[in-house]
């Protein structure tokens, strides 16, 4: 059994308990274990941000820049969170609120992003020498950037384009018939038409075809659905920050004949299953609570610490775009090495162990996990990629590992606040294990993965002006 982890309890809501994911020793760079390592300690879960001082300095030049952009204009920073939630509507209207999410709704947040800056001028635009324009709307040019890019991707889906012509309405009837609103709308279109052109040979539309032969070990179609692997273009796409798909690529999983293989295979035998799990019933809400909320709950709940922190227009949009820029960038990452690896999943492994040539595993020809598995490899856990990047880019920007991010599962019915990041890395990385679906190697690999990703952004992007 896993060790309990305490929690600090939350003033935003209720203590969440779950239990504390094995510890990795320090290792060198080149190793699975550099991830934990290079990123602090022993512990993959439990993270400070790079460098305290770091973190004051930038709180500190943020400040300053503030207080240098003269006469910025008035406007209502809800723009940001309405957008950002009419994409995930938008998203999911294509059928796309799966592995496929992040990519397009990285987009939209970099759009508005970079419109909202070229005219409150905070901080430095996301690659582009557009012109600032200090007397245009920021609202309005949030709201025509969105528009712009999601139109641009989903107008073929009837209830996206219906979706979003409803919400730039809105939008645009909320601000005044002025000269600003014009400017806005035009600069945010702009913004939207830059970013749209540096993405159009990017690589997303690649072949989907798995090429590995198959073989033990090799990831294959898993029951009931049987589908073929999804977004396999992933691992073909330009990353928007990072310079390549495989700059942060760990080294192979471990064979199948270790001793490490055989110690996480017995652990989601035990835990995973379906039927007859070691399970906790509290676990098991912590598996399928986990596994609901990369995209609505995950965007619900930024959307909610915004409003708590009284975040203006230019502090929204940095921080749905640093965090959702990041997730994108860290799945590209997670899918270059799901197509390299292609390792199997937990439940194929199970099912055939007598070929895996290991004698401290057994095979259980009916071992089914928890939820189904989605239709690609399991190394390295994608979903603990995202809530990697996504947490390590919220503790970069709040300056803290405290980031009371509450979050409610449409799955499970229930709310959790995560007061401190290693709680929510807690969770990702055990959930997926006790949800059946990931190897726990795969899953702190996945974690740490993320967490560089976001470090090495957050070191180069999203700075203050001046």
């Amino acid at each position: 059994m896993c060790a309990a982890i305490r929690r600090p309890t939350s003033s935003l809501g209720p203590k969440v308990t779950s239990e504390r994911a094995r510890g990795e020793e320090g290792g060198p760079l080149v190793s699975r274990r550099s991830f934990l390592a290079g990123l602090g300690g022993a512990t993959a879960l439990a993270l400070v941000p790079t460098s305290a001082s770091r973190a004051a300095a930038l709180a500190l030049a943020s400040t300053s820049a503030s207080r240098a952009v003269a006469a910025q204009p008035a406007a209502d920073p809800s723009v940001i969170n309405d957008w950002n939630a009419t994409a995930v509507g938008v998203i999911t209207d294509a059928g796309r609120a799966n592995a496929e999410a992040f990519l397009p709704l990285a987009f939209a947040q970099a759009a508005v992003y970079n419109a909202v800056m070229g005219i409150t001028g905070r901080y430095e635009l996301y690659r582009s020498d557009a012109r600032f324009d200090p007397m245009a709307s920021p609202q309005a040019a949030a709201a025509a950037a969105a528009h712009r890019v999601l139109t641009t991707y989903f107008s073929d889906v009837p209830a996206a384009a219906t979706r979003l012509a409803d919400a730039y309405a809105a939008s645009v009837g909320a601000l005044p018939n002025d000269p600003s609103t014009t400017a806005g709308l035009q600069y945010g279109k702009q913004a939207a038409e830059h970013f749209i052109g540096m993405r159009a040979n990017d690589g997303r539309y690649g072949s989907n075809t798995f090429e590995m032969p198959p073989a033990t070990g090799v990831w294959r179609p898993t029951p009931p659905a049987n589908a073929p692997f999804l977004a396999k273009y992933l691992c073909e796409t330009t990353p928007l920050m990072i310079e390549s798909p495989g700059q942060f690529r760990p080294v192979p999983p471990p064979a199948l004949t270790s001793a490490e293989y055989a110690a996480d295979f017995e652990e989601v035998k035990a835990f995973g299953s379906k039927e007859g799990s070691a399970r906790t019933p509290l676990q098991t809400e912590t598996g399928l609570f986990i596994s609901s909320a990369p995209i609505g709950p995950l965007q619900a709940g930024l959307r909610d610490l915004t409003v708590r922190n009284g975040m203006d227009i230019s502090d929204r949009a940095r921080l749905f775009a640093a965090v959702n820029m990041s997730v994108a960038d860290a799945q590209i990452a997670c899918w270059d090495c799901k197509v390299r690896y292609g390792l199997w999943r937990p439940s194929t492994a199970i099912q055939l162990a007598e070929e895996d040539g290991n004698p401290a595993t057994a095979a259980d020809p009916t071992w089914e996990p928890l939820i189904p598995n989605p239709a690609y490899p399991d190394y390295p856990s994608g979903l603990n990629s995202l809530f990697g990047s996504a947490s390590r880019a919220l503790t970069r920007l709040l300056g803290t590992e405290r980031i009371d991010l509450t979050m409610t599962s449409p799955v499970t019915n229930t709310t959790r606040t995560y007061e401190f990041a290693d709680s929510l890395r807690a969770d990702a990385v055990n959930g997926r294990v006790w949800a059946g679906i990931h190897f726990r190697f795969a899953d702190t690999v996945g974690m740490a993965m993320g967490q560089q990703i976001a470090d090495w952004v957050a070191d180069r992007y999203f700075m203050p002006r001046g």
